[in-house]
């Protein structure tokens, strides 16, 4: 058995209490100054650039920063606000970043100003310097935001009869998120055209409104709108500005009434003439639209009603036609009165003054055949016709033998009177050139024979053009380009086609059909044009589709033409980032290098753009790993030791760009393969002095005792053989010690008392070379141990002798140093220690010098007996 005792213990008892006593005192004081949290308020500038100098807390806080262990700062991994600012360890001194700080986006819901801050934990330390120090680092407003109208242009509907200085509010103001000042402050026009001007009101909200002043007299008629921009102005300096178009448009009123373009026509009339003839239009016009330009003819009251019934007024188109027949011996002048009336206006009066020649001899006559379709003096022909198509013949009679008769059309339009070959009298009607029904609809022609006697007869004919259809379908735009977010809801609105068809009727009529190109998911309404999505769009599945839509008119046959669509999926963050695999283990050697690669994370997201960015970052362990965004690549920032953790689980997030950001989360397990870095630590005996009684008669065979250690490494590398290396006292193979087990046999009878000690070596397997330590194994054979100052005596006296001790274990140099310099009373505690060395060693002095005098004589009879060369 083992004795480790220590006869002074009572006597440094009260020291080593004293020195507790000033331990657990002492070293509080130097721990007062850390033991609150504070706060630190800073206040910068929105969208400062990178490296802009926010504040020192460790001056703030008024640290000494000489002391030693330095101090360090460090911000928590997992707050977001962390990525606007850069944080120097070593001097606490705040930067911002490369992410810009955009106050808009950063504090959307704090438009009053107030508020918006960047709230930070950094922490202090090391340990015994601890503190936790809350910053808030306030954001300042500047004038990076332009005022943005809703829409591009306002449209504001004005009377024409509005009164001066009637006001009109703008519903559509500007809206600016910047504050204050920053904000919207005024707004002006920039063409007034001198009929308007801009007031501003502010509402108990502080939003400003512009209200439409009009200031001169508006008149439709003379011009029915007015376009000009808007422009509202912030109080930035510079100040910033965002326009809009501003449509005034001037509706009507019925502030006109008919005029008529003649107010007094003369007209002749021959007492021959035939019914139905017509003799006038009459014409008069309303500048104003719609209902308010409604016009109807009559006759005035003072017209007698035999004379209404002779010459009939049609009411709708004004023409006077001849309705019975004139008898020229009872009149010769009739004064026709015409009013033209309008919706709530005094009516416009016009004469018409007939005046009736008597016939002698009769004027010619005029007999028309047609060749086109007629009815009621109306023609009809195709547009399709070709030039030089024929109307009509005219015949012309009662025509005396000596006169000599000219006829000859009048009126506009692409027409031609002709005689008809050799024959006499007989005049051909027809076409120059080809008609089109979408410039003239129709002609009014008037036939005109007049013979030598200045006799007139006139026919009056209206050429009506009938409509083919002609003219395809034209589309606003041929070329159509959309742009849709992903993930819309089914039946999305996407646009509205328009396509123009200038043929009248059924064959102007456009229908829209999609072409043989179009995806099912698309729907046009065949009458409006509108087309839709019917279902939601991925962008992932599919980013572009390109098809076309045919507008097809109702004619015979039927005209089309065709417009290209492109419709572009815009990307939205749907897609959270993927890793390739569930969860990843990587297998590496214990003491691989820091900032080696342990191994890659793949990471994938089918978004684009900022959505498909994936940036890493460790949830926990981030103290001792770190990942490369980049490349995915895990590293560990120090050596990793597995005799102090062999496994570590790390929780890898995954975060994309987009807004909101997606993320995933992956586990990580990091096994670190042992590698032969330790060697065994012997546990017992406990050191080189410790000694074991042996009695003399002890039988060979006898197990006395043995050497146990351990290995902190695994498998091979901690199997542990042991042997016997050196000796001194007693003759070879007095002793056996099993390699396995450590346990050691007295193989021969020990017949010299004294001290025997045996150097055993403890070895373990590893590759490439093994590690091994050393202990002394010190017997003292002896029936009875009557004084133990002589045995340690000797102990200490034959440690002299050069024996291989055992090495200190890797690590084991700087733990203690490290362990101490922690403390910053160290120099208190170290002179503590000394001073009770000094007494411990006094004591020990005097207690020996005591005993060598008592037990002089024996202890010469004794070394000569155990002194015994140590033969290795």
């Amino acid at each position: 058995m083992f004795h480790c005792r220590h006869p002074s213990l009572s006597k440094r008892g009260g020291i080593w209490g004293l020195c507790i006593l000033l331990l657990y005192t002492s070293p509080l004081s130097c721990f007062a100054n850390f033991s609150q949290a504070k706060e630190l308020i800073y206040k910068i500038k929105e969208g400062l650039p990178r490296g802009t100098f926010i504040g020192a807390i460790g001056v703030d806080l008024n640290l000494d920063f000489t002391v030693k262990p330095p101090f360090l700062f460090s911000l928590p991994k997992k707050k977001v606000s962390g990525q606007y600012v850069n944080l120097n360890n070593t001097t606490g001194e705040l930067y911002t970043s490369a992410t810009e700080i955009d106050r808009e986006n950063f504090c959307p819901y704090h438009s009053d100003g107030r508020g918006c801050f960047l709230s930070l934990d950094v922490f202090v330390l090391p340990q015994q310097y601890f503190q936790l120090v809350k910053v808030k680092i306030f954001i300042e407003d500047v004038n990076d935001n332009r005022p943005k109208f809703p829409v591009d242009e306002i449209r504001i509907s004005v009377p024409e009869n509005t009164p001066i200085n009637a006001r009109y509010a703008v519903e559509q103001s500007a809206v600016d998120p910047d504050l204050g000042v920053h904000g919207v402050q005024t707004y002006w026009l920039v063409n007034d055209f001198g009929m308007f001007t801009l007031d501003v009101e502010e509402n108990d909200g502080g939003e400003l409104t512009p209200f439409l002043i009009v200031i001169e007299a508006l008149d439709r008629e003379t011009q029915a709108e007015y376009i000009t921009d808007i422009i509202a102005e912030d109080g930035g300096t510079p100040p910033l500005l965002g326009a809009a178009t501003l449509r005034i448009v001037i509706t009507d009123v019925n502030d006109n009434c008919p005029q008529f373009t003649e107010s007094q026509m003369n007209i002749t009339l021959h007492g021959n003439a035939t019914k139905g003839a017509t003799l006038a239009r009459l014409n008069a016009f309303d500048p104003d639209l719609g209902a308010n330009a409604q016009i109807s003819y009559a006759y005035s009251e003072r017209v007698p009603r035999d004379v209404r019934s002779l010459f009939h007024l049609d009411r709708i188109t004004g023409f006077i036609k001849l309705a019975g027949k004139i008898d020229t011996g009872t009149a010769t002048f009739y004064k026709l009165t015409i009013l033209a009336n309008g919706p709530g206006c005094i009516p416009a009066v016009a004469s018409v003054f007939v005046y009736l020649i008597k016939v002698v001899t009769g004027p010619p006559a005029v007999i028309p055949r047609y060749i086109t379709p007629e009815k009621d003096g109306v023609v009809t022909i195709k547009e399709s016709e070709p030039a030089f198509s024929p109307i009509a013949f005219y015949t012309v009679k009662n025509i005396d033998m000596n006169q000599r008769v000219d006829c000859h059309l009048e009126g506009s339009g692409p027409f031609r009177l002709v005689p008809y070959q050799l024959l006499k009298n007989e005049y051909l009607l027809e076409t120059t050139e080809p008609l089109d029904y979408e410039k003239t609809q129709e002609y009014d022609l008037i036939v005109v024979a007049k013979n030598s006697h200045e006799r007139v007869i006139k026919t009056f004919l209206k050429v009506q053009v009938l409509d083919e259809n002609d003219n395809v379908p034209v589309f606003q735009q041929s070329w159509v380009e959309i742009s849709l977010e992903e993930n819309n809801p089914p039946n999305t609105f996407m646009t509205q086609l328009q396509a123009t068809d200038q043929d009248s009727k059924s064959r102007g009529e456009v229908i829209y059909l999609l072409g043989g190109n179009a995806p099912g998911i698309f729907v046009v309404d065949c009458l409006t044009g509108v087309l839709t999505v019917t279902t939601s769009l991925d962008r992932e599945e599919k980013e572009t589709y390109r098809f076309i839509v045919r507008a097809v008119d109702q004619g015979m046959p039927r005209r089309e033409s065709i417009a290209t669509v492109v419709v572009s999926v815009l990307d939205r963050n749907d897609n959270s980032p993927r890793f390739i695999n569930k969860d990843f283990t990587f297998f590496v050697p214990e003491n691989f290098p820091g900032y080696g690669e342990i191994g890659v994370l793949s990471v994938t997201d089918a978004d684009a753009g900022e959505n498909g960015w994936v940036a890493l970052s460790i949830l926990n362990g981030s103290d001792i790993f770190m990942i490369d965004t980049g490349r995915g690549a895990l590293r560990a920032k120090t050596s990793l030791d597995r005799e102090q953790q062999g496994t570590y689980q790390l929780w890898i997030e995954a975060v994309d760009g987009g807004e909101p950001a997606l993320s995933c989360v992956t586990m990580v397990t990091v096994l670190l393969v042992d590698v032969n870095d330790n060697p065994p630590i012997v546990l017992f005996p406990q050191s080189n002095q410790s000694y074991m009684l042996v009695l003399p008669n002890t039988l060979p065979g006898t197990s006395i005792t043995e050497v146990y250690a351990v290995d902190k490494d695994t498998g091979m590398n901690a199997v542990i053989a042991y042997s016997i290396v050196k000796r001194k006292g007693g003759e070879p193979g007095s002793f056996d010690i099993d390699p396995e087990t450590g346990n050691i046999t007295l193989k021969r009878e020990l017949s010299v008392r004294g001290l025997y000690r045996l150097l055993v070596k403890a070895s373990d397997h590893g590759q490439p070379e093994p590690l091994y330590s050393t202990v002394m194994v010190n017997f003292f054979v002896n029936e009875t141990v009557s004084n133990e100052s002589y045995i340690h005596s000797l102990l200490t006296r034959e440690a002299e002798i050069e024996v291989e001790e055992r090495p200190w274990y890797k690590g084991q140099m700087t733990e203690g140093p490290e362990r101490y310099e922690l403390f910053p009373c160290q120099p208190l505690l170290i002179a503590l220690s000394v001073t009770c060395l000094g007494l411990f060693f006094s004591v020990v002095t005097l207690t020996s010098y005591i005993c060598c005098r008592r037990f002089k004589k024996r202890k010469r009879k004794k070394r000569s007996e155990v002194e015994i060369p140590l033969k290795i």
